[in-house]
């Protein structure tokens, strides 16, 4: 299974010296491999150029999303899940196997503000859920041509929840992009790296992942 999975390299870097500020400009980024291979399968358009980035410290693996459009959609109504949930956001979701049972989603946004839920098969979400306090760090920044969304998520807190397994992680890395209609609604654009072959916009499926691969 892992032979046909899109595979990406995480490169080691020295430890402690990652600060996460939300602008992803540290010079340990330039270790990274850049990943700009995401698609929008069920829409015609090309979706704005992305740039996913991820490191590890052996502490904590860091990621990075710099996203190149300026028309951002944020609800600000409160910082509930209904208003990260119709804001434009960057997306991380981590699973133990292709069973989905469970998986652990993070849904970002522009403000950094995290929706994070564990998930199981058939779209069963548990919001009541968080991940492990003080394992996880995310920032933002909103720039002239783009924006960025930078965190880390502790090591300890993935082997806790049972997601790395040989230096392997399975992920899902994805993109939610609201568009203003005629009508002033907002309606999403579903981007992926992983395209999952699906009729319909669907990220919570077990094709919709690939693989982190931690390099020592």
């Amino acid at each position: 299974m892992n032979q046909e999975m899109k595979n990406y390299e995480v490169k080691l870097v020295e430890e402690n010296l990652l600060e996460v500020t939300g602008k992803g400009d540290n010079p340990l980024w330039q270790n990274a491999v850049i990943l700009t291979d995401f698609t929008s399968p069920w829409d015609e358009e090309k979706p704005k150029k992305i740039e996913f980035k991820a490191v590890w410290d052996g502490e904590n693996l860091f990621f990075c999303f710099t996203v190149f459009d300026t028309m951002i959609h944020i609800e600000k109504k409160d910082d509930g899940i209904e208003s990260i949930g119709s804001s434009d956001r960057v997306e991380l979701f981590f699973r133990a196997d292709n069973s989905l049972n469970p998986y652990y989603c993070l849904e970002i946004d522009t403000a950094a503000r995290i929706m994070d839920f564990v998930a199981y098969p058939n779209k069963k979400f548990d919001f009541d859920w968080n991940w492990p306090q003080n394992n996880i760090e995310v920032k933002s920044s909103i720039n002239d041509d783009n924006f960025t969304v930078e965190g880390s998520i502790s090591i300890s807190s993935l082997k806790m929840l049972n997601l790395i397994k040989d230096n392997k992680i399975e992920t899902g890395i994805f993109r939610a992009k609201y568009n203003e209609t005629e009508k002033s609604i907002f309606e999403p654009v579903w981007i992926s790296w992983v395209d999952p072959d699906t009729e319909e916009p669907n990220f919570h499926i077990a094709s919709s992942f690939g693989i982190l691969n931690l390099m020592e």
